[in-house]
């Protein structure tokens, strides 16, 4: 049937069966969104730059589906019912803005461009004015879960022309995650809403793997398990509070033997962690609003550093290690490792909400963060059980000022914060580092503090750059001539 179509587009003969959405990129997530597309009953138009891939998937997996191939965009659009929807599914930057061109040229007012790339929020913004410029829509959707999410079902985020929404929610809510019977796709907001709750939701996720990476690191180091161990630790936290997919994949994960070796895969896999660049894009967004994101922007850096590795391996040489005798309270030790886990896990999430939250104010987005979450309840990569309690909280009060302030999460930190604790100071001792769960917790003590050192931080800058301050017992902004006759500090010596 595909290549039957496709001779006929050739022709130039009208086609009785129109797709009902168009998708160029024929990577993985590509070609496995359009087999999803597919199974949710949708006919689906592709095209890929390099048309050997068309090819490839009509007669390889896409064989006897309702799919058509679409050669050049001319293809595409005749191919496509009205209003025309393409989805482009290629690297971002300027390969989006390249087919951006390129399908102004072929499409029609009224017609809709969606991008389910990982685009900066700011391109998205740029481009749905773009788009909307020429008479057709824009949707900047984030798309979370992977290859797996993609073709069963992944976490939508749409954004950007709101007139869009109601003609391409039909095929995105089908082919999106269903938790309880509800889509994990809602409508987001305008312009770059969606693409930015996607950044947000990737740079969580940094710390989230981080913060496990972390757990893995002290059993191993300072408790001395092996692999086989470690995987019914994290299998078994995963029946618990802890359930969700980065736990699931992790005891999986361990749990897998090199044929080559006949060791534990992971054993064989170099400690350095790549990035493409979201992460570093929310930390560079909480600097921007002013919103402390330490554990996140403590993920990305940890990465960074795990690529530095002559500076590393120069260090071990001139550093002696030290103590590295497993601990021998191991049950103990253990549980305190699960709390800080969840504690630090929790002031992660904390801090992305509260990014998004920001946001919303300084856009005017008018973002849900209750049923954001709820969104990432299922078919993203970050997808967890206590997700549904940050939909609680928020449904509660949509004004909570951080998430830590719920009461089920100050109940969670009050009752881990003594085993968090120990297990950080342990760490410290023994020369392990765990900048997630360090982070986490300062960031979670200095929230939590009555009076912090700024009050010295703020006279300094008075200083030496008449910056001035405010008083604690009255309103108003002074300045101080520190070095006046009089005064304590008299040396402009540093």
């Amino acid at each position: 049937m595909s290549t039957f179509f496709n001779i006929l587009l050739r022709k130039g003969i009208n086609i009785v069966k129109k797709a009902d959405i168009g998708l160029i990129g024929l990577a993985v997530m590509g070609e496995n969104l359009v087999l999803n597309m597919e199974s949710k009953g949708f006919t689906v138009a592709v095209h890929n730059r390099t048309t050997s891939r068309v090819q490839d998937l009509l007669e390889g997996r896409g064989r006897g589906k309702n799919i058509i191939g679409a050669f050049t965009l001319d293809e595409l659009a005749a191919s496509l019912k009205t209003p025309r929807i393409v989805m482009l599914m290629v690297k971002a930057g300027q390969p989006v803005d390249s087919f951006i061109d390129k399908l102004l040229d072929v499409l029609e007012p009224g017609d809709i461009i969606i991008d389910g790339g990982n685009s900066l929020y700011t391109d998205t913004i740029r481009r749905t004015r773009l788009v909307e410029s020429k008479g057709l829509l824009y949707v900047g959707a984030g798309v979370s879960g992977g290859e797996e999410g993609a073709l069963h079902g992944p976490s939508i985020m749409p954004g950007g022309s709101s007139s869009a929404w109601p003609i391409v929610k039909p095929i995105l809510q089908s082919i999106a995650a269903h938790v309880d019977g509800s889509p994990c796709c809602q409508w987001i907001g305008p312009d770059g809403s969606g693409h930015y709750v996607k950044m947000v939701h990737n740079g969580i996720e940094y710390a989230d793997m981080q913060m496990i990476g972390e757990a893995y690191f002290l059993m191993k180091n300072a408790l001395g398990m092996s692999a086989l161990e470690m995987q019914e630790t994290f299998s078994c936290w995963n029946k618990g509070e802890l359930d969700s997919y980065l736990i699931e994949i992790t005891a999986h994960i361990l749990g897998k033997i090199d044929e080559d070796t006949g060791k534990p895969l992971l054993e064989v896999i170099q400690d350095v962690a790549g990035q493409k660049g979201t992460g570093k894009w929310t930390s560079q967004e909480s600097l921007d609003l002013g919103v402390a994101a330490p554990t996140i922007a403590e993920a990305v850096f940890a990465r960074i550093i795990s690529g530095a590795q002559k500076q590393r391996y120069l260090a071990v040489e001139a550093f002696p290690q030290l103590s590295t005798a497993p601990l021998t309270d191991k049950s103990a030790f253990l549980d305190g490792i699960r709390d800080a886990l969840y504690a630090s896990k929790i002031c992660a999430y904390a801090q992305g909400f509260d990014i998004l939250r920001h946001a919303s104010l300084e856009y005017d987005w008018d973002l849900d963060l209750g049923e954001i979450a709820k969104l990432w309840q299922g078919g993203c990569i970050i997808r967890a059980q206590f997700l549904q309690n940050i939909t609680d909280a928020y449904n509660k009060n949509p004004d909570l000022p951080n998430l830590l302030l719920a009461p089920y999460f100050q109940g969670v930190l009050d009752k881990s914060q003594q085993n968090w604790r120990r297990v950080v100071a342990a760490a410290v001792e023994r020369g392990l580092p765990v900048p997630g769960f360090s982070s986490a917790l300062a960031y979670f003590d200095s929230l939590r503090h009555p009076q912090l050192w700024t009050n010295l931080v703020q006279a300094q800058r008075d200083y030496f750059g008449a910056h001035t301050y405010g008083r604690t017992d009255r309103e108003g902004s002074f300045h101080t001539e520190w070095q006046l006759p009089g005064n304590v500090g008299k040396s402009d010596e540093v």
